[in-house]
């Protein structure tokens, strides 16, 4: 009788240490996974045709940004920023991109309080899988350092 419980007991000891290992093998696979994948060739392609049609106006068809783009236009507003390796967009984690992208750069919630520019809110315009494929896209002109770099920044953002 007692060898029938350490066995169940062994069974279930055995299991929960695979369950546990499995777990955390998800959650670091999860964590390392992003809705903007550059690697993914498909929507990198679709976030390109996207982009040059709704974003390459601002931003640049080389993802260059406007001219003197850390100045404030005579209006107040910023110019639009650089989505290459020269600009900031990899400093910020992809939910935040997402955001801004959808609605908006909205201040006190995207920006600082009182900030003006000029970016509209997406949401109505492009569905939620064009703005990641965007987001792909303009990840995917990225050298693989910057790459690495905004991985960790997204990392960070979801331990908070």
């Amino acid at each position: 009788m007692s060898s029938v419980r350490n066995r169940i007991g062994v069974g279930l000891l055995a299991t929960s240490f695979a369950f546990l290992i499995g777990a955390i093998l998800v959650a670091q696979w999860s964590d390392e996974k992003s809705l903007a994948d550059p690697e993914n060739a498909a929507p990198v392609a679709r976030g390109k045709s996207v982009y040059a049609q709704h974003c390459a106006s601002c931003h640049g068809a080389r993802l260059e940004g406007q001219a003197h783009w850390r100045e404030k236009f005579p209006n107040g507003h910023m110019p639009a920023p650089p989505h290459d390796a020269s600009g900031h967009t990899w400093h910020h984690p992809d939910s935040v991109l997402f955001g801004i992208t959808k609605q908006g750069l909205i201040p006190g919630k995207y920006a600082p309080p009182k900030y003006e520019s000029d970016m509209p809110a997406f949401a109505g315009v492009l569905s939620d899988e064009e703005i990641w494929a965007v987001l792909a896209f303009i990840k995917h002109s990225w050298p693989e350092k910057i790459r690495k770099a905004q991985a960790e920044v997204n990392r960070d953002y979801q331990r908070r």
